[in-house]
Formats: structure tokens, C-alpha cells, sequence
């Protein structure tokens, strides 16, 4: 599949900013089953200071200062995403969910040596971060997909659709400060509250799991025409199989990723990957307007 992507984010603020430093994670990733290319950043006013690095997860950052006097702020992101399929473990992989859960937690199994590496990069998804904390609440919950014995990829599976089935999609119940355990109980949400609650399990379970942003690809209602500036950023998650890698899961849709998803970026939660964030001085009521379009894009487009 082919993507022209387009994110823009305003600010209007009620005083002057005399100087801002922001950090925006806006340019997607490469993986082997997405190339990103023609990347733009177009900020409004000019940045006296622009420059790129990448955060400790590997994800782009583009570091930007504006020191002049302003009143509102503009960021457009735009770049070509071409992407493929994403590779699947087997269903049947025979490894009990519980073996996962001890390779390489203290005193318990050690990883192969093949597998170090992606073993001591899992470990950090193993722990508390500042949006998820491990709770007994939240492993009961999960337990009822992750049965005694279960092979680990049958039950991440199960688990997707468990969350997709008991949890509705509810933009008006949550904000961003809404602790999962509230999630869990009242079982109404967004994305990044299933996103957040979802690894919140299976950290409880002694899993790794990471925090994915990106977008998705809305598609219209039947004979209606695609809007523009109407899709959004996405959340969903991965899940660590040791031996084989990372599995994307999506309870919000209960699927599981394909070509129509475009990762941003990921970390521990969302305050790793927040698209836009920064300081600044001066300025007030700076709440965001943001724009997403996710246009395909026929195959011979260049």
C-alpha cells in the first residue's frame, strides 16, 4: 500500500510566547514492511533552531526553538509511507505463556544465547512507566485468556478479542490522566486508555510489552467521499514472543496490525511517543487543533 500522510497541529494562544522549545515525533519509522520518503516538516514561524536525532527507542525526533514573539503555532508533518505485510508467528507455537513470562526475570530462565540481545531490550517493557503500573487487579483480569499452560501466542490473541468484545469505544468517558485501573472498572475508553490498560496486564503478567503510535487508514461510509483533516493518531501495542519478536495487537479493533496501520513510533507508553510536546513562556489556552490525512495512493504514484 501507498500513503500520502498529512498531520498538522495548531496552537492559538491567548498572550504572546516569547520562546518556545518543542520536540515533535512526527516522521515514521523504517521498518521492513515500511519505507517513509519525501519527509517535510513546515513550522510556522521559522524555528531559530532546527535539528533531528533519534530517542533512546530509536524513533525520529525533530528538536525545534522559536525565540521570536508569537501568538500561534503551526506544525505540518507530511511524507509517503509505502507499506507491506507484516510477518505472523505461528498460531501453534508450542511456548507455554508462563515460560515467556520467567525468561530472563531474576532467578527464573535465561534466554538462548541467539536471542540476548532482544532479550535485554524486552526487559525494559517489563517495567512500571509513568502512565502503567503493574496491579494483581489487572493479571486477574487478563487470566482469563492467559490460562495455565496456554501457548503465548494463542492467548495474546485471545486477549485482543477479550478486550475488543468487554471494553466500548467511548471519547467522552477518558482523558489522558484517567488511571487504567478507572478503564478497567468502568470498561470505556479510547485507544490509548486499551493501549495503556492492555500492557498494564500483561506487564502484571511478567510479560513485555511496548506502546505503539501511528495512524490508521479510515475508510468512508459506503458512496460518501473521504473527508479531509478526519483521521487520527492510533495507539495500539506489541507484545514480546521471545524467539521471534514483537506482535502487533490492536484490542481497540480487535485485529491485529496490517498494511493499513503506519507506526510513528514507540516506547513504554504514550509519553514516550507523544507526537508534539514542548515548553515555552508567555502564551495561555494552547489547546491543540489537529488534522490527519491518510490518503492511498494508486501504485504508480510517485
Amino acid at each position: 500500500m501507498k500513503y500520502q500522510l498529512r498531520h498538522t497541529t495548531r496552537y492559538g494562544y491567548s498572550g504572546a510566547v516569547t520562546l518556545s522549545h518543542n520536540e515533535a515525533r512526527l516522521q515514521p519509522r523504517e521498518l521492513p514492511w515500511q519505507q517513509s520518503r519525501q519527509m517535510r516538516l513546515e513550522i510556522s514561524p521559522l524555528p531559530a533552531r532546527l535539528r533531528a536525532r533519534r530517542d533512546f527507542f530509536g524513533n525520529h525526533v525533530s528538536y525545534f526553538s522559536i525565540q521570536e514573539l508569537h501568538t500561534s503555532l503551526e506544525v505540518i508533518a507530511t511524507s509517503r509511507i509505502t507499506t507491506s505485510s507484516r510477518p505472523q508467528p505461528d498460531p501453534a507455537r508450542p511456548t507455554p505463556w508462563e515460560t515467556a513470562a520467567n525468561i530472563g526475570a531474576p532467578g527464573k530462565l535465561q534466554a538462548p544465547p541467539t536471542a540476548v540481545a532482544d532479550e535485554l531490550e524486552a526487559r525494559l517493557f517489563r517495567l512500571d512507566s509513568d502512565f502503567i503500573r503493574q496491579d494483581p487487579a489487572l493479571a486477574n483480569y487478563a487470566r482469563d485468556s492467559f490460562t495455565a499452560r496456554r501457548p503465548l501466542v494463542e492467548a495474546v490473541l485471545a486477549f485482543n478479542q477479550q478486550l475488543f468484545t468487554e471494553f466500548a469505544y467511548d471519547p467522552e468517558h477518558t482523558t489522558i490522566a484517567t488511571p487504567i485501573l478507572d478503564v478497567l472498572q468502568s470498561r470505556r475508553g479510547v485507544c490509548q486508555d486499551f493501549a495503556h490498560l492492555a500492557i498494564g496486564c500483561l506487564r502484571s503478567l511478567g510479560l513485555a510489552a511496548r506502546y505503539v503510535s501511528g495512524y490508521l487508514e479510515t475508510l468512508p461510509p459506503p458512496g460518501k467521499p473521504k473527508l479531509q483533516g478526519v483521521d487520527a493518531t492510533h495507539a495500539w501495542l506489541a507484545v514480546f514472543i521471545p524467539g521471534w519478536g514483537w506482535l502487533e495487537i490492536d484490542p481497540t479493533n480487535g485485529s491485529l496490525p496490517d498494511q493499513r496501520y503506519i507506526i510513528l513510533g514507540w516506547g513504554r507508553d504514550f509519553a514516550d511517543v507523544t507526537p508534539l510536546k514542548g515548553v515555552m513562556h508567555g502564551g495561555g489556552n494552547d489547546h491543540p487543533e489537529v488534522a490527519v490525512d491518510v490518503i492511498p495512493l494508486c501504485e504508480d504514484d510517485q
